[in-house]
């Protein structure tokens, strides 16, 4: 039998051992303060004890009554309490029973991905809540949730969805095989699960979604998509995932068909603005002023006449700028985030130009590069588009607009060479709303 002193966790301020005495007979009940509901181990355990004449009865009411558990393994003991389980040690027998305490079950607002007309409630940071709220959402007897656990340290308790007659089973079991191999001692997000089950390291584009609405969630479900739900934190795992699911906002299934495609062929447009506006710009005023019109030309060269350092710098000095506006309105707190980086831009946007370091026509260029970027629905596409104009940049210096050219077509060529569990990754159909879903062999 394990001793309390012979294991570094029972020594813990928050363990508790205690003997409970009927009259009768004995038992001896361990658990952590912390992770257990004395509440609930009260109601459970120390009710039916003071109510049983006999040992054999208390087992009875134990195992059956309260689906307590004989371990046979008393090596783990503590690893069991740490899992939120009351070791009930009775006649040098010991037994389990679950006993966890009430986690964060407070349901939040979307925040990072809102929408006008849709739900407004975000998933939990717990994870029996997060799929409670997806259940409710989509109630089938086809919902398949398997738990496992993530991390050899943390063991972070997570839940694999999937509706068993509409997921593909290779992706199914891929996405199941590449959970079991993940070599991580703790496991906090979802972020970092993609992360280490993404074949490789050098990935430029995402290959799966990550979101913190239920809806969203089912709706990927009902399309034969698998959802990873981590306790600890409000987003979800959606995979596969194809580029237009990226460019897909709820609202699309809320609004008129005609208005949705509106809607999505002006965040292809904001794509390509935050993409090559720069690298056109530093083009146009570097190497090929001859391809606009002869004044717009001349206001250009006008507006840059106080400039004293070529294009490239200039670009890379405003688009830094407002690298670190974006950036620091994420990191502030909410109430002074914004208010501070609004003062930022306009302060350090109308100084700069007034003191000759860029000029006014820059100035535009960074704001709709700042503001296209925003119209992607998904926060982890925009980060990657926020880094694809860098390189366009650099070729735009060295070659103009040729250089721009050759890097959108060797972008498309990376694009259409990645793949999403098999799917292909490049799928760009405008005509279908919110998220794309797939047909049996639809594999590269």
């Amino acid at each position: 039998m394990m001793q309390p002193s012979s294991d570094p966790l029972l020594q813990s301020d928050d363990f508790v051992r205690e003997t409970l005495d009927n009259g009768r007979f004995q038992i001896e009940i361990w658990y952590y303060s912390t992770l257990c509901d004395p509440d609930l181990i009260r109601k459970e355990i120390a009710h039916p004890f003071l109510l049983s004449d006999s040992p054999e009865t208390f087992e009875k009411v134990l195992c059956s009554a309260l689906t307590g558990v004989r371990i046979t393994d008393t090596v783990h003991l503590s690893e069991e309490m740490l899992q939120g389980n009351t070791i009930i040690r009775l006649q040098g027998a010991d037994y389990k029973l679950k006993t966890p305490k009430p986690g964060n079950t407070k349901l939040m607002q979307a925040s990072t991905e809102t929408t006008l007309q849709g739900p407004q409630t975000a998933l939990s940071e717990d994870a029996d809540t997060s799929l409670m709220l997806v259940r409710r959402r989509y109630p089938q007897q086809d919902l398949i949730s398997e738990q496992m656990n993530l991390g050899s340290k943390s063991r972070t308790k997570a839940y694999l969805l999937y509706d068993k007659n509409k997921a593909n089973p290779r992706i199914l079991e891929e996405f199941r095989r590449k959970l079991k191999a993940i070599d991580a001692e703790v496991v906090f997000t979802v972020g970092q699960v993609e992360a280490l089950i993404t074949d490789t390291q050098l990935r430029w584009f995402p290959t799966m979604i990550v979101t913190e609405r239920p809806d969203r969630c089912v709706l990927n479900l009902s399309q034969g998509k698998i959802v990873l739900i981590v306790d600890g934190t409000p987003f979800v795992l959606i995979a596969p995932a194809v580029f237009q699911d990226f460019l897909s906002a709820m609202d699309d299934i809320f609004l008129p068909s005609l208005i949705t495609k509106a809607l999505v062929m002006l965040r292809y447009i904001g794509i390509l603005i935050t993409t090559t506006l720069p690298a056109l710009y530093v083009a146009v005023t570097s190497y090929n002023p001859e391809v606009i019109r002869v004044q717009f030309a001349l206001s250009l060269a006008g507006s840059r006449a106080a400039v004293p350092y070529p294009t490239f710098f200039e670009v890379i000095f405003m688009l830094f700028l407002i690298e670190a506006l974006i950036e620091a309105s994420l990191r502030l707190p909410r109430y002074i985030g914004s208010t501070a980086t609004t003062v930022g831009g306009l302060i350090l946007g109308q100084a700069a130009q007034q003191a000759g370091l860029v000029s006014s026509v820059m100035i535009i260029v960074t704001s709709a590069v700042a503001i296209s970027n925003f119209l992607i629905p998904i926060n982890i596409m925009s980060f990657a588009f926020r880094v694809i104009k860098y390189p366009l940049i650099l070729l735009a210096t060295l070659f103009g607009i040729v250089g721009v050219v050759a890097g959108l077509i060797a972008v498309c060529f990376y694009l259409a060479n990645q793949n999403s569990f098999g799917l292909t990754y490049f799928r760009v159909f405008i005509g279908e709303p919110a998220v794309s879903g797939y047909k049996e062999g639809d594999t590269k």
